[in-house]
């Protein structure tokens, strides 16, 4: 038995968990501030950090007192060293590297991206080879798994995430942030009767275009206005979750032929969205009924340290521990993170 003590503060939200053997979560505390960036529109780095500092301390003394454990019941401690806002992430790291320091733990720097992957491992076991949609504010990318711990790259976006294009969007809306969650609400009741372009769906890739898209949007809706147009808000956003989600399932579906996989992941903050789920879902069963299908519950979608410590196990179990020495990796490609 393995108790990883995780932390996670890439972002905006500032999480602790206990998971043991890298599936069980023992407790999990999330300390968000979507209230404190709703005004802005979006994230603000520096309050975003002073946040983590101003938390941290009582996310951990709560995470410890919900799973009824002390520092003796602790194998390691694992924390996001990227990729993320690196105020934040350092906040994090701070905090890991000295509590790794004064208990005599070991340490496990971990990759965001691949926390949100296995975020799956917390709800069903992973089978590889596999691969993984990922789908969130600031990433969009399709990652092969031939085996535990070994990431490949094979497409990404070439511009907009497509959570970043959801917020948007969702602002061109009058939405409160972030847009996404309300976007997708009202695209269950509208229609898509704007059709807007799917971007990049025809060539022959698995990388994604959401810059376009976004922008015909804009520019639908500033038209509109100097005709003195009035435009339907769920039809908006009906027509723009529709393009984007059959770009997302085609090139997924189209990986899947190029690929031996035995199990597909949706993973991300983007994941939470339904008609992403059920278009997934949906491809999957008619194309390829054989192979299995995982998507994480909405509480694990979005950042959360559960994540990272079921991520980290892999880790420990390779024995890839980080010294003192640990620094923050804004920009850290997950490709980088594959073990030995």
């Amino acid at each position: 038995m393995t108790i990883i003590l995780a932390i996670e503060s890439s972002c905006d939200e500032t999480s602790v968990a206990l998971v043991q053997d890298g599936r069980e979560i023992l407790s999990h505390v999330i300390a968000t501030q979507i209230k404190s960036h709703m005004r802005f529109g979006g994230v603000v780095p520096e309050i975003a950090s002073r946040h983590h500092v101003e938390v941290i301390t009582q996310v951990l003394e709560t995470a410890f007192r919900e799973a009824d454990l002390g520092w003796d019941d602790v194998d390691a401690i694992a924390v996001t060293k990227g990729p993320g806002l690196v105020g934040s992430l350092l906040i994090g790291i701070t905090a890991a590297k000295t509590l790794a320091f004064i208990h005599q733990k070991p340490l496990i720097g971990t990759d965001h991206i691949a926390g949100h992957i296995y975020a799956n491992q917390l709800v069903t076991p992973l089978q590889f080879p596999l691969m993984t949609l990922v789908v969130s504010g600031g990433h969009t990318q399709l990652v092969y798994m031939p085996k535990d711990g070994v990431f490949q790259t094979i497409g990404e976006t070439r511009d907009d995430a497509v959570g970043e294009a959801y917020d948007k969007v969702g602002r061109v809306l009058n939405l409160p942030y972030p847009g996404g969650k309300k976007m997708d609400e009202l695209a269950q009741v509208g229609e898509d009767t704007y059709h807007y372009p799917r971007p990049m769906i025809d060539e022959d890739n698995f990388d994604f275009s959401f810059s376009g898209l976004k922008s015909a949007v804009l520019n639908h809706q500033h038209n509109a206005k100097q005709r003195n147009e009035t435009l339907v808000a769920e039809n908006i956003a009906t027509s723009f979750q529709a393009a984007v989600t059959e770009v997302l399932v085609t090139k997924t579906m189209r990986a899947l032929h190029a690929y031996p996989v035995k199990q597909l992941l949706l993973a991300g903050g983007v994941a939470a969205n339904s008609g992403l789920r059920n278009g997934l879902k949906m491809a999957l069963a008619q194309e390829f009924p054989d192979v299995a299908f995982s998507m994480p519950p909405l509480k694990l979608c979005g950042d959360n340290a559960a994540m990272i410590g079921a991520a980290a196990y892999t880790q420990y179990q390779h024995d890839d521990f980080s010294d003192l020495m640990l620094d923050a990796m804004p920009g850290l490609d997950i490709e980088a993170s594959t073990l030995a």
